[in-house]
């Protein structure tokens, strides 16, 4: 079993940053693809970004490339999220992910683990 807690969300004003921690209790932490997710009010969950159980490989929706950055500390269980530039758009839950399968992060249906969410609000 693995539990994953979410944390690092807030209010910012736009065109600045936060950090988003993912934290992992439970085995096999190190051998899952990780995923960040988010959902906006009023629309569906969509994918942000992933990364492979090495750390090696990562993905991004278009829309955040160059603006955010995935990795994760496999020693402390832990993934992140470093947001840059944020825009109001940014603005939604962000959710992390857990699986144990080839590194297709964008693929919602098969993650096994979710966290609760945390609260990331950009304001203009």
């Amino acid at each position: 079993q693995v539990q994953l807690v979410e944390s690092g969300g807030g209010l910012v004003q736009a065109g600045g940053s936060l950090r988003l921690s993912c934290v992992a209790s439970g085995r096999a932490f190190s051998r899952s693809v990780m995923g960040w997710f988010r959902q906006a009010p009023g629309k569906e969950r969509e994918f942000v970004g992933g990364i492979s159980w090495t750390g090696g490989s990562t993905a991004y929706t278009d829309s955040v490339k160059g603006r955010f950055t995935i990795s994760r500390d496999n020693a402390k269980n832990t993934m992140y999220l470093q947001m840059n530039g944020l825009k109001p758009d940014d603005t939604a839950v962000y959710y992390c992910g857990a699986k144990k399968t080839i590194f297709r992060p964008v693929d919602e249906y098969d993650y096994d683990y979710w966290g609760q969410g945390t609260q990331v609000t950009v304001l203009s």
